[in-house]
């Protein structure tokens, strides 16, 4: 039978659209939640919807889209999860576009080629000789199967209408304030409770199944409820701050203590990872060059289309091409050209394992759940680690600085390589060419990575990264950029509050030690690490709503996680266009401030709000917030595919 067309003109131009697009979405997701989430059963919906306008196009053309789309989302995790960092520790003062455009362009672009070099020798140790399920793949296969792209299209731009909406009500008019807050003080310590009045979180949480969502809730209310009056028992909280209220006083004792512990259990999550990867790693390697030998030797013949990766040789040529750009960039951080190509083999070797730590835990926990940040964060910590021994010093954060660029290579790898896995898996089960798709997947990030930098240049101008830049504007709070610039900084300065650290990781390993018991014991509820140590670390304000949205994808679907081939699909799409809408309005705010950049009507005041300040307070909010999930309930329960 004559092989379906796959690479065609439309599919490469929708692709890369959807790429660019689904980039931003994201970026602005990860900054503003600290968490993102997969786009490959959105983009799987909208190719169908739009090719099917095309007189041929079949299911393997519509694969093709999805796989470079979802390509895009995911290196715009490994891009926010670092990059912001360099501006929170002074390193760089604003996102300059003379001086910052191919630096950031180059990590981001290299490093997910990187993650897609990488997963291709891994491809079929993991998915054939492993078997892992890759959840998020198979939902995707099963989206395409059903070709019902004109129903889903419709739910997916009614529920992102909702979510622009939503955004230009709550930041763009200033109707209500974002989040419900309410803390006191209780004797010497404090009490709190928060919640983020967003579409978009409460999406998050319905997304990442309520075994997620419980987990980051716990971590929350460990670091809140329990350490943090702890903390505040014995810590002097500076005047200033306590003058602010209760609620300032209880930010303080979280970004400057408890956070702390959150990063110990991050550290251990991340090589408990890495010790249970150790053997798949190896059969992978072995897998491809058994492969690769018997091509060699009897032809490409004797293996199947559906079987035909790219060349090893290909990609180890490939693999050594990319040093020549990331040590032209490491060399304007440290200049030192010893030391520059020292950074550039140890992000390569941290590449290549932490890819391989992505795309088994995607295998098992999904795209959305893995624990890219963890890895990124052992990365960091052992990069500087060893630039400080190696006495990298210099003024303006020039090692800690050193640090992120290795990380932030590290990660935009490692997020490809898990998300790359899920779009291969899909590819498996619907019959696709593997060499194909991975070409497809390149496209799709060095497509994405052109347009990184304007997007963190429009939310940092427009919101603020991590910092107030206009007030009564909340700034997205980066959680993992900040994490990342605290831990390089504070190996430099030495005063990293080990203690902190420690207690983290002790709470870890007695979280994994309960985890392997409900292994051993068959359960269907699971306890990953760093699903709690995420949670530790977040502000408590965005946790609520994740749990929130947890607890209506359980009580629409009776299971503890998504993204199977039962998966309530309805319900998926719905949330994915909720963060959409809301994600790509948030970016859209910003735009009128690039007009005034890069236009002479620099005085023209084009950026307005109908008031500088919330009249309504949080209650608007609330009751939409309530509103938009049960719209959210009521189309994941309606859907004929939940058993």
């Amino acid at each position: 039978m004559k092989p379906l067309p796959e690479i065609t003109l439309k599919a490469v131009i929708l692709g890369i659209l959807l790429s660019v697009i689904l980039a931003g979405a994201n970026a602005y997701l990860g900054l503003f939640a600290g968490m993102t989430v997969s786009a490959s059963i959105p983009a799987a919906v909208i190719s169908m919807g739009v090719l099917r306008m095309f007189r041929k196009s079949n299911i393997l053309e519509n694969n093709i889209v999805q796989t470079a789309a979802s390509a895009g989302e995911a290196l715009a995790a490994g891009v926010i999860f670092t990059i912001p960092a360099l501006l929170l520790m002074g390193y760089w003062t604003e996102f300059s576009f003379a001086e910052h455009y191919w630096i950031v362009t180059g990590i981001a672009g290299v490093g997910g080629l990187i993650g897609v070099l990488f997963t291709i020798p891994l491809r079929r140790a993991l998915i054939i000789e492993e078997g892992l399920q890759f959840p998020e793949g198979v939902a995707t296969a099963e989206v395409l199967k059903s070709g019902e792209g004109g129903m889903g299209l419709k739910l997916l731009v009614q529920a992102a209408l909702i979510g622009g909406l939503f955004k230009i009500a709550s930041e763009g008019l200033r109707l209500w304030t974002g989040i419900l807050s309410g803390a006191r003080a209780v004797g010497h310590s404090f009490a709190s409770f928060q919640f983020n009045l967003s579409p978009a979180l409460i999406s998050v949480g319905y997304i990442v199944g309520l075994n997620i969502a419980a987990l980051v809730f716990g971590g929350g209310v460990i670091g809140r409820w329990i350490c943090l009056p702890i903390i505040a028992l014995g810590q002097e909280i500076p005047p200033d701050i306590l003058a602010q209220g209760a609620d300032a006083a209880v930010t303080y004792l979280h970004n400057n203590f408890v956070k702390y512990i959150g990063v110990g259990a991050m550290i251990v999550g991340g090589l408990w990872a890495l010790v249970n990867l150790r053997s798949a790693i190896t059969r992978g390697i072995k897998s491809s060059m058994e492969v690769y030998r018997k091509v060699r030797d009897e032809g490409a013949a004797s293996v199947e289309r559906t079987e035909m990766d790219t060349p090893l040789p290909w990609v180890m040529v490939a693999l050594v091409f990319s040093l020549v750009p990331i040590f032209a960039i490491y060399l304007t951080v440290v200049h030192s050209v010893l030391l520059s190509a020292f950074m550039a083999v140890l992000m390569l070797i941290a590449g290549f394992i932490f890819s391989a730590v992505a795309a088994y835990m995607a295998g098992l926990v999904g795209s959305s759940n893995n624990p890219i940040s963890g890895v990124t964060i052992a990365t960091i910590l052992s990069s500087s680690i060893l630039l400080y021994i190696l006495k990298v010093y210099g003024g303006a954060n020039v090692g800690p600085a050193a640090a992120i660029f290795i990380g932030a290579v590290v990660c935009c790898a490692a997020a490809i390589g898990g998300d790359n896995m899920q779009d291969l898996k899909a590819g498996y089960i619907l019959g696709a060419t593997p060499w194909k798709q991975q070409i497809m997947q390149a496209v799709g990030t060095v497509s994405a990575a052109f347009v990184m930098m304007p997007v963190l240049w429009l939310l940092h101008k427009r919101y603020g990264i991590g910092v107030q830049v206009h007030p009564g504007v909340t700034p997205l709070e980066a959680p993992q950029a900040a994490l990342m610039a605290n831990i390089a900084r504070g190996v430099f300065e030495q005063n990293l509050p080990w203690g902190l650290i420690i207690t983290g990781c002790l709470g870890a390993a007695a979280i994994i030690a309960a985890d392997k018991y409900l292994e051993r014991q068959g359960s269907g509820f699971r306890l990953p690490i760093l699903a709690v140590a995420v949670g530790l670390y977040l502000p408590f304000s965005l946790v609520v709503p994740i749990f929130a949205g947890g607890v209506i994808a359980y009580a629409t679907s009776g299971t503890y996680t998504l993204h199977t081939e039962k998966t309530n699909q309805s319900g998926l799409l719905y949330a994915s266009g909720l963060i959409t809408g809301e994600a790509l309005i948030g970016i859209t705010l910003a735009l009128p401030l690039m007009i005034k950049e890069f236009t002479p009507w620099k005085s023209i005041p084009i950026e307005f709000y109908l008031f500088d300040t919330a009249p309504l307070g949080p209650w608007p909010g609330v009751l939409l917030v309530i509103g938009v999930g049960w719209l959210l309930y009521r189309a994941a329960k309606n859907d004929g595919t939940t058993e």
